[in-house]
């Protein structure tokens, strides 16, 4: 008889039953889950170890090398030491066999090595026909040597490699084109036939123009086998060819070219030259990447100029090849510009070109660069003899310094701004340029400019007249000359010049100008004067005029107040004023500054006019230094300036600025009266200190460091370090009776400031009397007390470093024993 349990209890038997099944199915599905996912690792993964078996010994050794790089190694080390041993069969067992010996040897293993290929190649052994074959090429250059040295001696050896060559070349690439599953015949052709040509011209020519000519052809067929090749490698190796030919022939055109001494010799350079430059612009045109077609153009373009200069250069004398040089360079550059002189479409050809008569004239403006650096920096050697009279050589001589020939400078720079406009007028009707001829011709132009004095050998009065004249017509081109409104999107301006270059070229020239006024009082106040006025109307033409940048007005401004400056200094010195009086002088410019920066208001041009009149006011202060009354008079007076300046809204700062050039002036009137007492020079910043700290106390969350610290500070602490020197009693006694009046006004406010302030200061002087009573007790003392504690600090140290050390090495013990 079956017993069956109540139904509540065989229901819970049930649920258990299936949790317990639940659990276990989730068990087995997150194993296979994970079974899963290892066997896809392994697939992927390279095979290794199987799993429990050790990393490490013989079983976890993996292989350091792939089986495709042995069989190549073993493969080219193989077919070398053949090669060598058949080199050296040649050389060294020849002569022990006869003549038929001989040739049926190398002819069988010739044959043998170049056959053999054929069968390697329909076994599927790539790899190893390619190394056969190679060996089989090696071995046809010394039957070409055998055949030489045994059956025709007697011909020339530059005519047999000639011959053998272009042979070698014609069979490996028959040989190659037969077989075209091998990839090392027709590259190898292509290499061994480059000498052919040449040894062959010079076998049969002696003239050098000859040889380089049959370098030339080589280079030809090898850009164009270059260009027509589709196989990779014969492409590359072609490329590779090509290229070194044409530096030869390059190389060697040039050596022809410059030290022929004869006109047909440098004629027959210039078209070797000129050949060079049809190929390369012609492989150019070829060429599908661009980077290609540019350097090919730029490459071309640069033995063109050589080409065409050559002749001018070794004809003209002294610099005036120069000339000759930028003077292609500017016909290259105009062939491919101008409309209906080029036959070349837009594109990389055209832009290396374009970049090779660039890089030509770049290097005529640098070889310029040194004259024009005559012409700027030259008038500072006036500062040698200021005043000294107008000589009538203001400028040095260029030749006696070896540079080039000013003229020849002349006619570059004049010649390379006038391409830079004709640049920039046609890029404007082609739809726009970049802003380097807008830039770059007004600067040579400039350059040209100052190398005129140079070339003319002015007297002084003439050159300081062509300076300031330059310097005039770039402040107007400053000043009329702007960019104009582009009519669209990405239009270009209609005016080349901008006025920020002709600003900074005016600027550099105004300093030549000043600089060579100062050989001759009156030029100097007459040049002086001039640039003010100018650089002032400039500044104000451009402050109210549309166009210019707002960094224009104030550079101009900044030159105004400079050269107004030194007008003044001039005057000084010129009336001789002495340092007090010119120091006063020299003051009119911060104070014009001062009210001219408060009537412009937040006008941009207010910053560059305060910071101006700044400088002016360190001058003034700078002249009145070696008088100390006059000194301090000067700084009263920026104070006064500059309280003037704090009363404007925006510049309360510069207040501090005022209270501290009128505390410098008092200190310095007190050290002209000779007052030696510390506090004389810091109540003067006590007591206004702590009347300022004492309204920012009102502000909360004001600390008393900050309100009071400053002021406290400034008398204790120098009184406090005069104290301590003074073996006197009465400075002592009245800094501690004020440190304790400090302390107790701390303690009663409840102030940190005063209260560690006074104290610490109470507490040295209180040390202060002290001292010789304990230097007395430090006398009575033995010395042997100081080395012992010292001795008794390290041995304790020493002991508290080897204890730590135990606990570190009982714990690394007790580890260990859990392990």
């Amino acid at each position: 008889m079956t017993n069956y349990p109540p139904p509540a209890e065989e229901l819970r038997y049930l649920d258990r039953e299936l949790g317990h099944l639940d659990a276990r199915r989730a068990q087995l599905l997150a194993r296979r889950a994970w079974l899963v996912a290892a066997i896809g690792q392994a697939a992927a993964a390279p095979p290794g170890p199987p799993a429990g078996v050790p990393v490490g010994g013989a079983a976890g050794r993996r292989p350091e090398a792939r089986a495709s790089g042995v069989q190549n190694t073993l493969l080219v080390l193989g077919g070398v030491l053949l090669t060598v041993a058949a080199i050296a069969f040649t050389l060294v067992s020849w002569g022990r066999m006869g003549i038929a010996g001989r040739s049926l040897v190398l002819g069988a293993v010739t044959v043998a090595a170049l056959g053999a290929p054929v069968v390697l190649l329909r076994r599927g052994l790539r790899s190893t026909a390619e190394t056969v074959a190679g060996i089989g090429l090696a071995l046809t250059v010394l039957d070409a040597y055998a055949l030489h040295r045994v059956a025709l001696p007697g011909v020339p050896g530059t005519e047999w490699t000639a011959a053998s060559t272009a042979a070698l070349g014609a069979l490996w690439a028959g040989y190659g084109l037969r077989w075209r599953a091998l990839r090392l015949p027709l590259p190898a052709a292509v290499l061994v036939v480059q000498p052919a040509l040449p040894l062959w011209a010079l076998a049969s020519a002696t003239e050098f123009p000859v040889v380089a000519g049959a370098i030339v052809v080589t280079s030809a067929f090898g850009a164009a086998l270059a260009l027509r090749a589709t196989v990779p490698a014969l492409r590359t190796t072609a490329a590779v060819a090509a290229l070194t030919s044409g530096l030869c022939a390059v190389l060697a055109s040039g050596w022809q070219a410059w030290s022929a001494t004869s006109g047909p010799d440098i004629a027959a350079g210039a078209v070797l030259l000129a050949s060079m430059a049809v190929l390369a612009v012609a492989v150019a045109r070829a060429s599908a990447p661009p980077g290609i077609s540019l350097t090919g153009a730029l490459a071309g373009g640069l033995l063109a100029v050589a080409a065409l200069g050559v002749v001018p250069a070794k004809a003209l004398p002294g610099d005036w090849p120069t000339a000759g040089w930028l003077l292609c360079a500017l016909a290259l550059g105009a062939a491919v510009l101008l409309p209906g002189t080029s036959p070349l479409p837009p594109g990389p050809v055209r832009r290396g070109l374009l970049l090779a008569s660039g890089i030509v004239s770049a290097g005529a403006a640098l070889w310029s660069a040194p004259v024009v650096a005559v012409g700027l920096v030259g008038p500072v050697r006036t500062t040698e003899e200021v005043w000294s009279g107008a000589g009538a050589d203001p400028l040095p001589s260029p030749l006696d310094a070896r540079l080039p020939d000013p003229l020849v400078v002349l006619l570059v720079l004049g010649a390379l701004a006038a391409a830079l406009y004709g640049y920039a007028a046609l890029a404007r009707r082609r739809g726009g340029h970049g802003p380097w001829p807008s830039l770059g011709a007004p600067a040579l132009a400039w350059g040209a400019a100052l190398v005129l004095p140079l070339t003319l050998r002015l007297p002084y009065w003439a050159t300081v007249a062509a300076y300031l004249v330059l310097t005039t017509a770039l402040l107007a081109l400053a000043r009329f000359v702007r960019p104009a409104t582009a009519p669209g999107r990405g239009a270009a301006p209609a005016v080349p010049p901008l006025p920020h270059p002709a600003l900074a070229l005016a600027v550099l020239t105004s300093l030549s100008t000043a600089f060579l006024a100062l050989a001759a009082e009156a030029a100097t106040l007459t040049v002086l004067a001039l640039l003010t006025a100018l650089f002032g109307g400039t500044c104000t033409a451009l402050r109210s005029g549309p166009g210019p940048a707002p960094t224009a007005a104030p550079v101009a401004a900044v030159a105004a107040f400079a050269y107004g400056t030194g007008l003044l200094g001039a005057v000084a010195v010129s009336l001789e004023l002495g340092p007090t009086g010119a120091a006063l002088l020299l003051l009119v410019a911060p104070t014009v500054a001062a009210v001219l920066a408060g009537w412009l208001g937040d006008d941009p041009l207010t910053p560059a006019v305060e910071i101006t009149g700044v400088v002016a006011a360190v001058v003034a202060v700078g002249v009145a230094m070696p008088l100390a009354p006059a000194l301090a008079l000067v700084l009263g007076l920026c104070g006064v300036l500059a309280g003037a300046t704090a009363l404007r809204s925006g510049r309360r700062s510069v207040g501090y600025a005022a209270a501290a050039l009128f505390l410098l002036a008092a200190w310095v009137r007190l050290a002209a009266w000779e007052v030696g007492t510390p506090e004389a020079y810091t109540l003067p910043v006590t007591v206004p200190a702590l009347v300022v700290g004492l309204l920012r106390r009102r502000r909360p969350g004001t600390t008393s460091w900050a309100a009071y610290g400053p002021g406290l500070a400034a008398t204790l602490l120098p009184s406090l370090a005069t104290a301590w020197s003074d073996p006197g009693w009465q400075r002592p006694l009245l800094l501690g009776t004020a440190a304790l009046a400090v302390t107790l006004l701390g303690a009663r406010h409840r102030l940190q400031a005063p209260l560690t302030l006074g104290g610490a200061t109470l507490g040295l002087v209180a040390l202060h009397e002290l001292t010789p009573y304990l230097v007395q007790l430090a006398g009575v003392l033995p010395r042997w007390p100081a080395p012992a504690l010292a001795g008794l600090l390290l041995l304790a140290v020493g002991a508290t470093y080897e204890h730590r050390l135990r606990d570190v090495r009982r714990a690394k013990d007790a580890l260990g024993r859990l392990g």
